[in-house]
């Protein structure tokens, strides 16, 4: 995941961290991070499977700020919370 300079967040998997990490802050990579340079990397997780690693891109991608937030700073307990279905639904 990376922090754009305008402080969005910018969700995507490769095979090749480094790589893309410097086409998004060349400006290689056509949309919201060509715009939004310098770009930061502040949260990554390695997957064996490629299938794993698209569905945990598609997840995160759906997540509130707070939750990516709370991702980037390693605060599962709040994830755990901000994804809680008793947090959104209120007491009968």
């Amino acid at each position: 995941m990376l922090r754009c300079t305008d402080g969005s967040f910018h969700v995507g998997c490769t095979s090749d961290l480094d790589t893309r990490i410097g086409q998004h802050q060349g400006g290689e990579m056509d949309g919201t991070t060509a715009r939004r340079r310098p770009v930061v990397l502040v949260w990554a997780e390695e997957f064996q499977d490629i299938l794993d690693a698209i569905a945990a891109e598609r997840r995160i991608k759906g997540w509130s700020r707070a939750k990516k937030e709370a991702l980037i700073a390693g605060d599962w307990e709040r994830i755990r919370l901000l994804g809680s279905r008793a947090r959104r639904d209120p007491p009968a």
